[in-house]
């Protein structure tokens, strides 16, 4: 079963090809066998694929393909290479204008679209065609011999004619790092995968161990994407390098490691937190990059708007409590922190950061880094600076009894605490402290303001369009659908400047819950989290997904964008 199955029975149904008794017996069938719902509905003689196809494509506006009598010219076969093709199982079939289409099985698969124009450096569009289809095409147009384009890059690195800046090549390297003939080509590939993050502005870097092949993904504005892979074969050297480059045991295979990489690429320093982790097909390895100059400390840049960036000010502007900012791993939490100590750094005030690790420096900011292998925890380290007298505290995240406990009385002894915690919203965070087991009352006391915030992309400048919603983003809207109906929306249409992705850079959206007086005596009761929210939304607290409306009328991000980091809000 996949994610998206439940948007194809929803659409199905809406056109009259299934009933709901079936859709539901269907999505059951499909996650009990780990099938794709498409293929059970066929399996059961419910639908036919064709018939479904169609009606999907029809959704989306995608044309359908019949591949079967279909001649494809040997100049657009060409402008897909064959290990592209295969990876993402797709097959050429005609180019109008600069425009390529290609034949894929699954239209809700938008994901292949954007990474195939990232990887081709062209507008792709995408049709629809049968599975069987394209699995015969590819093996018509693309025989099962040759070598890769990963193996002709790597014969060119080992022959020395590749074009790489020297500068930046001799940077990544390190001018006193002597290099063995036999080593050179694998260094130069493992500096030339950072280089080409960082030219592309990636946050991280995975490399992944996969039965058959060695897949190298960057993660760009939020989302992966997959590029050209090394041979499997050159699997262990390049692990062996990057463990060498960070510090690590590369005898050690069994157990997880982290180590770190301090380099200056092209005039800018760079910190890369490695990570690797022993999977079934090897080692894998997540290099997170972190661009000491490129860090964003305004709180406008972040996505505020003017009314959200007004109350946000007054809450990090008080004497004393706690400030809290939730969401999952990647959602900007930290450089929000970091912006909040920007905003109010000044020479009158001490502020201290207890971190793991410390991620970015910043002047005039006492920043200690947890090294929990000599005993200098969270809350040994908050015990220790809670002598050093500061007038405002950030605790990187609040992870356990003891270090929420130390937070609460930094705060109540006259402290501006700020940290984070992993909640999905922001009354849940509420909860999320008493869980840990911090008392009610204290929790009510201490806490001044809850952020919940999520990452959307920005629409690319160079290329944005206005369009009119499709009626399969209105019915996800639900009852925010009439806002937006009429509205003229913005998308990107995809250029150079932006890979053909429509999107550069990404934004905040926020949800801010302040608590008064009310809501402290809801507290004091241990009401619910369904309870606080429903008392918040009361008081005039939008959601995670009406600021992202809001974001997407003003042009700053899509509809796409917002339902699909928002997606959590249509349950609540």
């Amino acid at each position: 079963m996949t994610a998206n199955d439940d948007y194809i029975v929803e659409i199905l149904e809406s056109v009259g090809l299934i009933d709901s008794t079936q859709s539901a017996e269907a999505l059951k069938v499909a996650q009990e066998k780990d099938k794709d719902v498409i293929d059970v509905l066929v399996e059961s003689g419910i639908a036919k694929k064709m018939d479904i196809l169609k009606t999907l494509a029809n959704q989306f506006g995608m044309e359908i393909i019949d591949l079967t009598g279909h001649e494809i010219p040997q100049d657009v076969i060409d402008s897909v290479p064959a290990d592209v093709a295969r990876r993402y199982k797709v097959i050429p079939a005609y180019k109008i204008d600069n425009i390529l289409t290609v034949a894929i099985s699954d239209p809700l698969d938008v994901e292949t679209l954007d990474s195939l124009r990232y990887v081709l450096k062209s507008n792709v569009e995408g049709a629809v065609a049968p599975a069987e289809q394209i699995a015969a095409a590819l093996n018509q147009y693309y025989p099962q011999s040759g070598q890769g384009a990963v193996e002709t890059m790597l014969e060119e690195i080992t022959e020395g004619s590749v074009s790489v800046p020297t500068t930046a090549m001799q940077e990544l390297i390190g001018e006193d790092v002597e290099v063995s003939e036999a080593d050179a080509p694998i260094i130069k590939l493992v500096s030339l995968v950072i280089l080409e993050a960082f030219r592309n502005r990636a946050s991280d870097i995975h490399l992944e161990p996969m039965a058959k092949k060695f897949r190298i993904r960057y993660r760009i504005d939020g989302v992966l994407h997959e590029v050209e892979s090394p041979p499997k074969r050159l699997q262990a050297a390049i692990i062996s390098r990057i463990k060498i480059m960070s510090n690590m045991s590369i005898a050690e295979k069994r157990l997880p490691q982290d180590g770190r990489i301090q380099i200056n690429v092209m005039g800018r320093d760079l910190d890369l937190r490695v990570s690797t982790i022993p999977t079934n097909h090897g080692e894998s390895v997540v290099m997170r990059i972190l661009d000491k100059e490129g860090l964003v400390l305004g709180l406008p840049q972040l996505g505020f708007l003017s009314d959200d960036q007004q109350l946000f000010e007054r809450l990090i502007g008080m004497a004393d409590g706690i400030m809290l900012v939730t969401g999952p791993t990647g959602s900007g939490k930290t450089t929000t922190l970091y912006a909040c100590l920007n905003q109010i750094n000044r020479p009158d005030r001490k502020i201290i950061t207890v971190e793991d690790p410390v991620e970015y420096q910043l002047a005039g900011v006492n920043q200690v880094h947890v090294r929990s292998d000599i005993g200098l925890t969270f809350s040994s380290a908050l015990r220790s600076i809670l002598r050093q007298a500061p007038n405002i505290i950030m605790i990187g995240e609040i992870r356990d009894m003891e270090t929420a406990e130390i937070a609460v009385n930094a705060s109540l002894t006259g402290h501006l605490v700020f940290s984070t915690l992993h909640t999905n919203d922001a009354p849940s965070a509420v909860t999320r402290l008493m869980d840990i087991g911090v008392k009610p009352f204290l929790v009510a006391s201490s806490t001044r303001g809850i952020m919940a915030q999520r990452l959307v992309r920005k629409i690319c400048p160079a290329c944005k369009e206005e369009y009119k919603p499709s009626d399969l983003e209105l019915r996800l809207l639900g009852p925010h659908a009439e806002q937006v109906r009429e509205a003229n929306l913005y998308r990107g249409a995809g250029c150079t400047n932006c890979s053909h992705t429509g999107y550069k850079g990404r934004w905040g959206v926020f949800e801010i819950f302040t608590i008064d007086d009310e809501v402290r005596h809801m507290i004091y009761a241990q009401v619910t989290a369904a309870e606080l929210r429903r008392k918040a939304r009361e008081l005039g607290m939008r959601t995670l997904r009406e600021d992202g409306l809001r974001k997407a009328l003003a042009g700053m991000t899509t509809l796409q964008e917002v339902l699909r980091v928002t997606a959590g809000d249509a349950a609540l």
